[in-house]
């Protein structure tokens, strides 16, 4: 896998109020990946780019809700979800609070 591949990979972190407590009862930090990412790919540019080492990758497809833009009916993209949980003593913190 190739350095430029895995600074793609991962499109954004997901904070929400769920991933957040699921971050805090099991070191699981959750990502919007590309719709092709495979599990390591995933493990890869974690640990690339954050320098934690990763333990295990959950991934899950979103399926993309339909809405209705005045008479049409339109639909949203599908996205690609990824569930991270870190070993021991490795966290990310996206607070950056000084």
């Amino acid at each position: 896998m190739n350095n430029e591949r895995l600074m793609k990979v991962l499109l954004a972190p997901i904070t929400s109020e769920k991933s957040t407590r699921i971050a805090e009862q099991s070191r699981h930090v959750t990502f919007r990946v590309m719709t092709n990412a495979t599990k390591r790919e995933i493990a890869s540019a974690v640990e690339l780019l954050f320098e934690v080492k990763v333990d295990a990758v959950q991934v899950l497809n979103v399926k993309g809700k339909h809405k209705r833009l005045g008479q049409r009916i339109g639909k949203r993209q599908d996205w690609r979800k990824a569930y991270v949980r870190l070993q021991a003593g490795h966290d990310i913190d996206f607070g950056g609070g000084a």
